[in-house]
């Protein structure tokens, strides 16, 4: 079967390779892929995977057939896959942990738009509170970006989103976004929570403008910068501040159940800002690194 491998050449990130078909283990399901989302980081630091393994974790597609021990969904099911390895081939060996039952009226792309942006989102967004809270997210015009202006308003919270550039606004107010802003300077706000995507010195904008008590979750690092906080820009009086970490790896299947039930409630929409055909991943890579699509990349498998 053909599926996107590995390359650390400088051809790469991924190509196009025949590999052997794989064989569930008995509490796994195989799973027909129909389409792919594209995430950055995968594709980004591509040099953490061994060359020539298949690549990719978000995908979403058909179960062909249901596990051998009777977990997980049945024959003729409609999955996403979320944050699954190998993902990226025409037919996927998976645990039921990791697949999400897509609802009649969500279309099977939206469904691959999710996985690893729509997860991290709905996982940090939801350890606290957000009701009448001050949430600050950067890099919303990205795939985590997008979802989590959603959710953020969808539980309360006076949200603000933070883009690189005028263009890369666009839609956000649309999906909740009370305010769009493209430096952090415009306001003195303190927001209670800060979900960051980009890293180096926007994270010392961002722990200054923290309110008592609040948090920046980390989930990303798209700048590539290093991050250097001032002397004495760690010391305070108050209630504690704090920055988390996030590498949150544990299976997603109840976070996609979720997801896909907020999408077909109507109350999520998936980000997707480029679809296309599998065949094109080459353009399709260099449209993401090149900063030019908002939201999610989803490709169709031929």
């Amino acid at each position: 079967m053909r599926a996107l491998v590995v390359d650390h050449s400088e051809a790469g990130p991924v190509r196009f390779a025949d590999v052997d078909e794989p064989v569930p283990s008995t509490g796994e399901a195989l799973v027909e892929i129909r389409h792919i989302g594209l995430n950055f980081g995968e594709l980004h630091y591509v040099d953490q995977w061994p060359a020539g393994a298949v690549h990719g974790h978000d995908a979403a597609g058909v179960v062909v057939r249901a596990a051998s021990d009777g977990s997980g969904p049945p024959e003729g099911t409609r999955v996403a896959v979320g944050m699954a390895p190998h993902a990226w081939a025409e037919r996927v060996a998976v645990s039921p942990a990791s697949l999400g039952t897509v609802p009649e009226g969500v279309d099977l792309a939206d469904a691959a738009a999710l996985g690893i942006a729509g997860v991290t989102a709905f996982r940090v967004l939801r350890k606290r509170s957000l009701l009448a809270r001050d949430v600050l997210i950067t890099g919303a015009s990205g795939g985590v970006g997008h979802f989590a202006v959603q959710l953020a308003a969808l539980a309360g919270a006076r949200v603000t989103a933070l883009v690189g550039s005028p263009e890369r606004a666009a839609g956000l107010r649309e999906l909740g976004a009370d305010r769009v802003l493209t430096d952090l300077a415009e306001t003195g706000d303190r927001f209670d929570l800060v979900l960051d995507t980009v890293g180096g010195p926007l994270l010392a904008q961002a722990w200054n403008s923290l309110a008592e008590g609040g948090t920046i979750h980390l989930v990303g690092y798209s700048s590539g910068q290093e991050t250097t906080f001032p002397s004495g820009a760690l010391f305070g009086f108050g209630e504690p501040r704090t920055i988390a970490t996030y590498g949150d790896m544990t299976p997603t299947g109840g976070e996609l159940t979720d997801l896909l039930g907020l999408m077909a409630a109507g109350r999520l929409s998936a980000p997707v800002g480029l679809r296309g055909d599998w065949q094109d991943v080459g353009d399709a890579v260099q449209a993401l690194f090149a900063r030019k699509v908002h939201g999610k990349i989803v490709l169709d498998v031929a």
